[in-house]
């Protein structure tokens, strides 16, 4: 355990940083998943911003990698093209 003022406030702070980064990184692969099970053009194309918004925003903020960020948002536009 962890003797340090400050190191017990880095393990609390540690800890709600991961539940925060684990709860935005989950709800995007399920955005991932929606769009990608969709069948339905108009549908696609209005979710494909917000969709890559989000991927932008965790790219940002490190949650996941810039270059599997970028990845992502071009194959979800391929994707998209391709209905």
């Amino acid at each position: 355990m962890a003797n340090h003022k400050s190191s017990i406030k880095r393990i609390r702070s540690n800890n709600a940083k991961r539940l925060r980064n684990k709860y935005q990184h989950k709800t995007m692969r399920n955005a991932v998943k929606v769009l990608r099970s969709t069948t339905d053009k108009a549908e696609a194309t209005t979710l494909l911003p917000k969709v890559s918004s989000l991927i932008d925003k965790l790219a940002k903020r490190s949650v996941i990698h810039k270059n599997k960020a970028g990845n992502l948002k071009s194959s979800l536009t391929i994707l998209v093209n391709k209905l």
